[in-house]
């Protein structure tokens, strides 16, 4: 058969690194099973029911990332609050040294009736001791004028600090809003879409399944079918493959949104955790990833680059060769291979460019 014209759906690796060289197997076309009955008056179709569900989850996707997007806005502004709680804490105490030495300074001129000790030296007769009060007058003053200077910009600097940690507080909060109006959306999105399913009977759902792959089949051989995989001959760097060889190490574990591992992924902390582990941090959301990273052509991917998909960007797999990518699909579903064709593509981005 010739692999890269055939259509994956149900796609076997034997081992995580083999994708990398080694020969993939070809991608199989779903058994057919027989043909559905048509639904009852009223009543919708496994097709519809089908479509409703993955447009429930799709949405669930769409929260999710936004979920995620305000997690880590709301961890970015929890340490920089901290970070500036201890530029405070330094800054008053900063404050109360240099006040108690311009106290010091004050205390020590109003022994002297408001005279500095140089400038009483200054009035001595003897000429030594005249010039030595000329320059310890000079170096008074500049000590005093040092220590208010720094009083004034010290004080000035705690303002600021204070100030920031005022408007990182309000974003804090403001995130915090974004994450429980988000979590709230996605329970919803999945809790509708599980109670869809869960009306269906067993041999509904078996059927909702084939349903499932026949268009992640479909969507595949059309993708393959345009010639895209014609230019696809690229190897995978060091870090790419550090990466791919993470992402396919946890096929077989659960999908669950907002989880970055290790025992459980959404599709984006799937991604963002294989590349952590091959030293090249990236974005924690599909969304980001496609703003932040640098975009490939699709002809020029190698494994280890990010297909990014939907419209919205709210899908991610990481391509490992062959036409196919590892993903974490959806809630439900566990990490898997599937085609790299079988959802509507937006791009391809590579975080080690």
């Amino acid at each position: 058969m010739n692999r890269r014209h055939s259509a994956a759906a149900a796609i076997t690796l034997v081992c995580a690194l083999a994708v990398l060289a080694a020969p993939v197997q070809a991608f199989a076309a779903p058994v057919s099973p027989a043909p559905e009955q048509p639904a009852k008056p009223g009543k919708k179709s496994l097709e519809e029911v089908r479509e409703e569900i993955e447009a429930l989850y799709r949405k669930a996707g769409s929260a999710t990332d936004a979920y995620n997007l305000a997690e880590e806005r709301s961890k970015k502004q929890s340490g920089e609050i901290v970070k500036l709680a201890q530029a405070i804490v330094e800054g008053q105490a900063k404050i109360a040294d240099l006040k108690s030495r311009a106290g010091a300074q004050a205390r020590e001129q109003y022994r002297n009736a408001g005279m500095p000790a140089g400038a009483q030296l200054m009035l001595s007769g003897d000429p030594q001791l005249f010039l030595d009060g000329v320059s310890r007058a000079r170096q008074g003053q500049q000590a005093a004028k040092g220590v208010l200077g720094e009083l004034n910009r010290t004080q000035e600097d705690l303002e600021t600090y204070t100030q920031d940690a005022s408007t990182n507080w309000t974003k804090l909060e403001a995130n915090r809003v974004k994450q429980a109006k988000a979590k709230k959306k996605i329970n919803a999105q999945i809790a509708a879409a599980k109670k869809l399913e869960s009306r269906l009977e067993k041999k509904e759902r078996a059927r909702l399944l084939e349903l499932e792959q026949q268009a992640e089949y479909k969507s595949q051989t059309e993708w393959l079918s345009s010639g895209a995989l014609k230019e696809i001959n690229r190897g995978a760097s060091a870090s790419g493959k550090k990466a791919v060889a993470f992402a396919t190490s946890q096929i077989g574990k659960p999908y669950k949104w907002g989880a970055v591992g290790p025992s459980s992924y959404d599709c984006s902390g799937l991604t963002s955790q294989a590349w952590a582990a091959a030293g090249r941090p990236v974005p924690r959301t599909s969304q980001e990833q496609w703003r932040q990273l640098p975009h490939i052509a699709i002809k020029d991917m190698r494994p280890g680059d990010l297909i990014i998909y939907f419209g919205d960007a709210t899908h991610v797999g990481m391509y490992v060769g062959d036409g196919a990518i590892v993903h974490a699909p959806r809630p439900g579903r566990n990490i898997t291979l599937a085609g790299a064709g079988s959802m509507e593509i937006l791009g391809v981005v590579r975080p080690d460019k």
